[in-house]
């Protein structure tokens, strides 16, 4: 294994008082180049654990643990603890070095950002596997194409010039604002009251059908 962690505080209080060899001794041990390849390993493991997580959906981080990052990274379990005191700041750090690959800066964050900051962050979670599949049970296959057709059966007679693309893509915007998942985010996410969640999506919702009966369809 390489460089077992940061520097070592272990010098003891006798050691201390041990001279000027002592000095030179603890000098050669806390040295630019062992600080250095500290740093390197340090980097290696957040690298790993990011690899690791990449093989999952972006939301699934139980893959994410000491002994699996160790292994990615090619270092015992105790280089990484010796970096990183609990597995929870193995995932910060994880989760940092993500904000940084994505190009996202949430410290003041203004109103024109939100689409650009939007885009960077989906570019990004579109190279993770996707975490929500299709349903299995037959019930819930029919009356999710059911779902579908019906909304693109309701914005068909105002998008009728668009291309289909776009016309799906209203469509499906429809689908997300009426979705299960969007109402448990705003509510168990949000902390909002039911009725609140429920104002907000339909809210939106009529933002989007107010563009569809303009034709305004979604831009570049």
């Amino acid at each position: 294994m390489e460089e077992e962690g940061a520097l070592s505080d272990s010098t003891s209080d006798t050691d201390a008082g041990a001279g000027p060899g002592a000095d030179r001794e603890r000098r050669r041990y806390d040295s630019p180049v062992r600080r250095q390849r500290a740093a390197e390993t340090r980097d290696r493991i957040v690298a790993a654990g990011a690899e690791l997580l990449h093989e999952h959906p972006v939301w699934n981080w139980r893959a994410l643990t000491v002994r699996a990052v160790a292994d990615r990274a090619g270092v015992n379990e105790r280089t990484v603890y010796r970096h990183f005191p609990t597995e929870r700041h193995l995932r910060d750090a994880v989760f940092v070095r993500f904000t940084d690959d994505a190009g996202v800066e949430l410290e003041g964050l203004q109103l024109d950002d939100l689409r650009d900051v939007t885009r960077r962050i989906l570019e990004f979670v579109s190279a993770f596997p996707t975490g929500a599949g299709a349903p299995t049970d037959p019930t819930l296959i029919a009356a999710d194409q059911q779902l579908r057709e019906a909304l693109l059966a309701a914005v068909a007679p105002t998008t009728g010039d668009w291309p289909e693309g776009d016309r799906t893509l209203a469509a499906a915007m429809l689908d997300v604002l009426w979705s299960v998942m969007t109402y448990e985010r705003l509510v168990a996410g949000w902390g909002l009251a039911p009725h609140d969640a429920i104002r907000g999506a339909t809210w939106v919702m009529g933002l989007v059908e107010d563009a569809v009966r303009a034709g305004r369809p979604p831009a570049d």
